[in-house]
C-alpha cells in the first residue's frame, strides 16, 4: 500500500496535472535558432576579443540566469 492508495486527493491531482500543451515545430525551430544565434555571437565575441570576450558574457548572463532560477522556484 502506497501514500496514494490511501488518499484519493492525490489521484485527482495527478489527474488534473497530467494534460499537456502540444508545442509547436515552429517554435522548437525558433528556439534552437535563437539558441544557435547565441553561440555564434559568443564565438564571435572570443573570435574578436580573446578571453575577455569568453568570461564578460558569461559574467553579465549571472544576473539574469538567478532570476530564471527564481522565477522557476516560485511556480
Amino acid at each position: 500500500m502506497s501514500l496514494t492508495d490511501t488518499n484519493p486527493t492525490i489521484e485527482n491531482e495527478a489527474a488534473t496535472d497530467a494534460h499537456h500543451d502540444e508545442v509547436s515545430p515552429a517554435t522548437i525551430k525558433a528556439i534552437f535558432a535563437v539558441l544557435a544565434a547565441v553561440v555564434v555571437a559568443w564565438g564571435s565575441a572570443i573570435f574578436a576579443y580573446g578571453v575577455p570576450g569568453l568570461y564578460i558574457p558569461a559574467l553579465c548572463f549571472v544576473p539574469v540566469m538567478y532570476a530564471l532560477l527564481i522565477i522557476i522556484a516560485k511556480g
